[in-house]
């Protein structure tokens, strides 16, 4: 009979081991699904974190409305988009006028301007504020029954690409005409016909404090018209070709070419645009409703000043313009003397001046002298040489409507108690950017 293999002997001790050996495997198994676990949820959460949690988290806040991180960065990807238009612009110019200094230098501050807005800090702080005043303009809207509607959006779009399809507009003059004032014996005596012209008027007035930046071409000297006195022969005009007209279906390629770039190159959809739009016509219809009776007609001083950083210094000066107030200039003169100040300040309105030589200089009579006045400029004497009711011109009335504007703006602010919130300030998107070959 052949011999019956023997089983192999199992003691406790094996036993013992391959129960260690299960649990170890169960371990391993269990910290391994662990661990993918964790990475998966961190790697959700992440995406949860950017996509979905972010961008509803407010950087501001006016009352119950929120301004979402989502819409800031939209509107600061916008905005980002109009700056580096503009330089691109600006860099052409340059190109053009690289042989005239003057002009190259004036492109190169706009350029420097430019570059200047596109930094992070300002570029987010103009955002976040205009969209604070957005909800506040909202609210005004509804209150006021203002709307924007879908036809008014997309004639902006038309004239943007520039297609009237009713024609093209005919732009209406607005210009208030200046008159000029005519001098009373005092003045005329002040500032007499043959006096010493004055420097022209820039500083101790208040800035505004929202830089706009405009597409000003620099100009080229003219050429002198060369005069021909020969008789020339009768020249035969040449036909013109006839215009392509631009189709309503050219319009809309050219349209859907530019949300194509826009999604491209700045990550805006055209739902984004046409958000961003809304809210600029909104704001204009506001803007005009809120400024209807601003008027052009504004009280105005016509002053001169000396400004200096010494108070002994302006009180020696204050006490010699007492005794000779003819010399009013020829003292300026003397104390300005290789510097760039200014004596003549020509006609300003209210809330121009330093709030502290406001009061005191409107309340003057033309001819008088004010004592020494502690600026923010440093001490100043003034003169008053005029002082009746004007009508601005059109710059001066458009900024005051705008100073008009942001003070009610600023009021409605602290009512409805707004609050930016510094987080945005890690928030600013950075692109898009400006091409490499274009850089600053």
């Amino acid at each position: 009979m052949p011999e019956r293999q023997k089983s192999p002997l199992v003691t406790k001790k094996h036993l013992a081991r391959q129960q260690r050996e299960r649990l170890q495997r169960r371990y391993i198994l269990i910290a391994t699904i662990a661990i993918v676990v964790i990475v998966v949820g961190l790697i959700s959460y992440g995406i949860v974190q950017q996509y979905v949690i972010q961008p509803r988290q407010p950087v501001a806040k006016v009352g119950d409305q929120v301004v979402t991180t989502s819409q800031f960065q939209t509107y600061v990807r916008f905005e980002r988009v109009q700056w580096i238009q503009e330089y691109q612009y600006y860099q052409q110019l340059e190109s053009l006028f690289g042989s005239d200094q003057s002009s190259l230098s004036y492109i190169q501050q706009l350029l420097s301007q430019i570059d200047y807005q596109l930094q992070p800090t300002v570029l987010g702080q103009n955002a976040v504020d205009y969209l604070v005043a957005n909800i506040i303009i909202q609210n005004e809207a509804k209150t006021r029954g203002i709307t924007v509607s879908e036809a008014e959006i997309n004639d902006h779009f038309e004239s943007s690409l520039g297609y009237f399809p009713n024609g093209t507009p005919t732009t209406t003059p607005t210009s208030i005409p200046v008159p000029t004032s005519t001098l009373n014996p005092t003045q005329i005596a002040l500032v007499p016909p043959t006096s010493t012209p004055l420097p022209t008027p820039t500083a101790t007035l208040i800035p505004t404090a929202t830089i706009t930046a405009t597409q000003e071409t620099p100009t080229a000297t003219a050429s002198p018209t060369a005069v021909i006195t020969a008789t020339t022969p009768t020249a035969t005009s040449t036909p013109l070709p006839t215009a392509t007209p631009y189709t309503t279906q050219e319009y809309a390629t050219n349209l859907k070419d530019y949300y194509t770039t826009l999604s491209s190159f700045a990550d805006l959809s055209e739902s984004d645009l046409r958000w961003i739009i809304t809210t600029q016509i909104l704001h204009q219809k506001v803007f005009d409703t809120i400024t209807a009776d601003v008027s052009p007609q504004q009280d105005q001083v016509w002053a001169r000043h000396i400004v200096v950083n010494d108070q002994t210094q302006a009180q020696t000066i204050y006490d010699e313009l007492k005794q000779n107030p003819d010399n009013f200039v020829s003292i300026a003169t003397e104390v300005y003397s290789g510097t760039s100040n200014t004596i003549d300040l020509g006609w300003f309105s209210k809330d121009t001046l330093d709030p502290a030589a406001q009061d005191i200089v409107w309340a003057m009579k033309i001819g008088e002298i004010s004592q020494p006045i502690q600026t923010s400029g440093g001490w100043e004497i003034y003169q008053v040489l005029g002082h009746e009711v004007r009508t601005l011109s059109d710059t001066d009335f458009q900024t005051l409507k705008q100073t008009v504007f942001q003070n009610w703006i600023d009021d409605q602010k602290t009512a409805e108690n707004a609050q930016i919130f510094d987080i945005w300030q890690s928030r600013v998107p950075m692109s898009p950017t400006v091409p490499p070959t274009q850089a600053p």
